[in-house]
């Protein structure tokens, strides 16, 4: 049976809009966005057979071109438009950081953080700048490929901390295996960034380990 022949307070766009996004599924969700199904299948069960094949809705977003597209239902069309979508996201995140105080919502600042990195399949070392109210400046991805202490530079995070006149950093990167624990490496790397940055009055406020679906903070853990 096609959407508009369901009663009207199962429909997922009615159902939103009378109970707010919160109330949808994940297959409702995204068969709002998909707006279509297929011969034989509705919008909500094409998102429900989308779901399964990738392993989940994270796999499913964070899928590059080919594999995205490889799917009946899905297509260049459909990769741009889920693109946008989370990039708007993400700006959103952005523009909440540069009017909040950031230290005092941790979950905002990993919300932010997600966005970037948990699609990412190589690792990315991201800085976050902040000012004295600990507002977001800007943020930089710095360093790419496997993050040890041959890739991480500490000189150049301190010429870009004083370059935006940074009072405070909020450093994350991602592991690509989807395990967000934070390894030896992430703790000698942290030391090392924020003995350096003392030297110039910057504070190391935490880094964040970004993994599928979920975020580690080393401060928290007494890391940093």
């Amino acid at each position: 049976m096609a959407i508009k022949d369901w009663p009207e307070g199962e429909r997922p766009r009615e159902k939103l809009l009378s109970k707010g996004p919160k109330a949808l599924s994940d297959a409702e969700l995204l068969a709002i966005f998909l707006r279509t199904g297929l011969p034989g299948l509705s919008a909500v069960d094409l998102a429900r057979q989308l779901i399964n094949r990738f392993g989940g809705l994270g796999n499913l977003l964070s899928a590059d071109l080919p594999t995205f597209s490889a799917s009946r239902g899905l297509g260049v069309a459909k990769y741009a438009q889920l693109q946008a979508v989370m990039e708007l996201s993400r700006r959103l995140i952005g523009e909440q950081l540069q009017r909040e105080h950031v230290f005092t919502q941790p979950a905002v600042v990993m919300g932010y953080v997600q966005a970037i990195l948990a699609s990412r399949h190589q690792e990315v070392f991201l800085a976050l700048f902040l000012d004295s109210q600990h507002r977001l400046i800007t943020s930089e991805e710095m360093f790419f490929g496997t993050i040890d202490g041959a890739s991480v530079y500490p000189r150049e995070v301190v010429r870009r901390a004083l370059h935006h006149n940074a009072s405070a950093l909020i450093f994350a990167h991602n592991h690509p295996s989807g395990v967000a624990e934070p390894s030896r490496d992430d703790a000698a790397i942290t030391a090392r960034l924020k003995s350096a940055l003392q030297l110039v009055d910057v504070r190391v406020l935490d880094h964040i380990v970004v993994g599928a679906g979920c975020c580690v903070s080393m401060a928290e853990r007494g890391l940093v």
